[in-house]
Formats: structure tokens, C-alpha cells, sequence
């Protein structure tokens, strides 16, 4: 099959993309900017989802497209940016008769108060159907793995601060999942033509909250963390914290914070 990977550079792209050469896929892996490499059985393209001209190369022969892009590094109005590039996304599939876009997004209930992080989330993946190309939806929670930005945001927090003064965000329940399982369940659906169309939520075995996934890491590495709950830390300031103790921007740590207000466990 002929597969297209948008976003290849970033966390799950650059192990994705190999796990569908393993698997006996012709990959195509498209990225902004020079600097990967995946090997000879990799077709590597330059194009940028925000740029609708460039598209054209990159999708001209794509059975299926796995989007993988997200904007919130990159600017504060990364809404904006997400929606410009799922339209473009859904026309260049649309133009070149792409049979299917998989589509990684978050988990939250639908009839919350979303935040805008997932509420935007929930939003591309409408928009990447809109053209009428059939759409998988994977949601997910945390996902615990090295370079994600949630996971990276834990792991440097448990790390460097022994006692901890938290706001209330830290007591909404998640289900984490490892990175190696959504590699997995992106590979599998390539084979599985009911996922076509469909919404899927996935996750570990455990729910527990942000608080709990803290204690449990700070166990594995065999550090002892207390943890003080306050009611006064707002988002913002939360995200200011997080930007001098972790190498998560507070740019990216707002939006990730503001999602975590959300339940993110999965129902179906």
C-alpha cells in the first residue's frame, strides 16, 4: 500500500514511519524541514501542510494519509493554523483520490467544556472529512514515550522538584497508553477496512490521575516526591511553573494544562 505520512519528524512520525516499512508498506514520509532520514526504502518529500501548492507532490499517488501535524509549538494561535492545514489536508486528499486519511487526535468527552488544545483536536478531525474522504480516529490520552511533549512535561517535573505545590488539574483521571501501542494500532488499521469512517478511542489498561501517573513514575525511578494540593494555581501560572523546571515552553505547557481540566479516559 501506498502510504503517505504527514508530520514524519515529530514524536510518533519518526517511529511510525519505519514500523510501516517493517510491516511491507511503500512509505513516503513528508517533513518541512531537512535533517531526517529514514534509509533508502523511504521516499523522503519536502512539503508543508500550511502551504496548499506544496501538497501536490506529496500526495500524488497516496492511498492512505496519516496526519500527525499538530501547530500548538508553534504559535499561540495555533487553532487557526491547525484548521488552515486540516482543509488543505482534506482538498489535497480529495484532488488526489486518496482512499482514506488516519488521524491521530485527543481524547475528552464531547459533551465537556472542552479546552481550546482539545477542542481544536476534535475540530481537525472533522475538517479532514469534509471533502469526503473516509477518516480514522484515533483518540488518545497521555502517551508515554520519550520526546512527547505531555510525557517529557511529567518526567522532568518528577526528576527535579522533590515536593511539588499543584493545582487542582492534577486529580483529572486519564488513561495513559504507551507510544509502542498507538504505533502499533496506527500499523494494524492499515489492514482492518472497518476502522474506514470510524472513531476509536485508545488507551492502557490504567486509569489514574496526573497526580497518581507522578507517583507511579517517581516509584520507577526509585524517588521519594511529595505532592501539596492547592487551589489558587490557575493554568497560566501553572504553565509559567512548568516552563522554569521542565524544557516544555509555557507556550505548549498552557494548552496541555487547560486539557487537563477534561477527563480523558476512554468510554467506547
Amino acid at each position: 500500500m501506498k502510504v503517505l505520512v504527514t508530520g514524519a519528524s515529530g514524536f510518533i512520525g519518526r517511529r511510525l514511519v519505519p514500523a510501516l516499512t517493517a510491516a511491507g508498506h511503500d512509505v513516503r514520509a513528508m517533513i518541512r524541514n531537512t535533517g531526517s532520514d529514514f534509509g533508502p526504502a523511504v521516499d523522503l518529500i519536502r512539503a508543508d501542510v500550511l502551504d496548499a501548492r506544496s501538497l501536490d507532490a506529496a500526495f500524488a499517488g497516496a492511498d492512505v494519509v496519516f496526519y500527525l501535524v499538530h501547530s500548538m509549538a508553534a504559535s499561540r494561535t495555533f487553532e487557526e493554523l491547525d484548521r488552515k492545514a486540516a482543509q488543505n489536508v482534506a482538498e489535497a486528499a480529495r484532488r488526489h483520490g486518496v482512499k482514506r486519511i488516519i488521524y491521530l487526535g485527543g481524547l475528552g468527552e464531547t459533551d465537556q467544556e472542552l479546552s481550546p488544545h482539545l477542542a481544536s483536536r476534535a475540530e481537525v478531525g472533522r475538517l479532514l472529512g469534509s471533502t469526503g474522504v473516509p477518516v480514522t480516529t484515533f483518540r488518545a490520552a497521555l502517551i508515554v514515550g520519550a520526546g512527547g511533549a505531555s510525557f517529557e512535561m511529567l518526567r522532568h517535573l518528577v526528576e527535579r522538584l522533590p515536593v511539588m505545590i499543584t493545582p487542582r488539574w492534577v486529580n483529572t483521571l486519564s488513561q495513559p497508553i504507551a507510544v509502542a501501542d498507538v504505533i502499533r494500532y496506527l500499523v494494524m488499521c492499515l489492514d482492518v477496512e472497518e476502522t474506514a469512517g470510524r472513531v476509536l478511542d485508545i488507551g492502557g489498561p490504567d486509569v489514574m490521575t496526573y497526580r497518581e501517573m507522578m507517583e507511579r513514575f517517581a516509584a520507577v525511578e526509585g524517588k521519594r516526591l511529595w505532592i501539596l494540593g492547592v487551589p489558587v494555581l490557575t493554568p497560566r501560572l501553572s504553565s509559567y511553573w512548568v516552563n522554569l523546571v521542565t524544557p516544555v515552553s509555557a507556550s505548549v505547557a498552557r494548552p496541555l494544562i487547560d486539557g487537563l481540566r477534561n477527563e480523558m479516559v476512554v468510554r467506547d
